[in-house]
């Protein structure tokens, strides 16, 4: 069975972009800094809804600059950061639609 499963997932993996792999990482890392900060504030279901508009809010290149706090708190120029991508109207209408207190 293994045999017959292990090529499969050889051409799955193969057919992956790699830079969508890479954007994916690094959003999922720019997630765990995001909710660390967020979640000071809120508990934690409200902030992985907030977490996930932030990113939604941000450019790629946001999501990189913020995922490079990873595994260290949080410094004062990522926490603005994060209130600032928090105050777009894309993100305050995600806050909105999924029952998060806006950002003030």
């Amino acid at each position: 069975m293994i045999r017959l499963l292990l090529p499969a997932a050889v051409l799955v993996l193969a057919a992956c972009d790699p830079q969508a792999v890479a954007d994916d990482v690094v959003r999922r890392t720019a997630g765990d800094v995001v909710f660390a900060v967020v979640n000071r504030d809120m508990p934690a279901a409200p902030a992985r809804a907030a977490t996930e508009c932030i990113l939604q809010a941000a450019t790629v290149e946001e999501q990189r600059a913020l995922a490079r706090d990873v595994g260290v708190e949080a410094g004062t120029q990522t926490v603005e950061n994060i209130r600032n991508l928090a105050l777009r109207p894309v993100a305050q209408a995600c806050f909105a639609a999924s029952g998060v207190p806006p950002v003030t």
